[in-house]
């Protein structure tokens, strides 16, 4: 898996689980239960994964919503070397 995204924004994850269940597209959210270490103050972002096969999909889904500047960097380029696609 890899990181779609990373963010404390709890409304935001809410809104890509949900587009992502709908598309039919493979996740995880990892670091949802770091308040426990944080004292609840949401300073640790929680990562949404997906399945890299589907990472493409996800990234499109991204752009249609217009939350492309939500996408993890790191992961972005990575996917854009290997695809050959230009920068957003």
């Amino acid at each position: 898996m890899v990181p779609l995204l990373k963010t404390n924004d709890m409304v935001l994850i809410s809104y890509v689980e949900a587009l992502l269940d709908e598309a039919g597209i493979g996740h995880l959210v990892l670091d949802g239960n770091m308040s426990i270490l944080e004292g609840s103050l949401g300073i640790i972002p929680r990562r949404v994964m997906v399945i890299e096969e589907d990472l493409g999909a996800a990234i499109r889904l991204m752009r249609r919503m217009e939350l492309a500047h939500e996408l993890d960097a790191d992961t972005l380029a990575r996917h854009q070397k290997a695809d050959g696609s230009p920068q957003p």
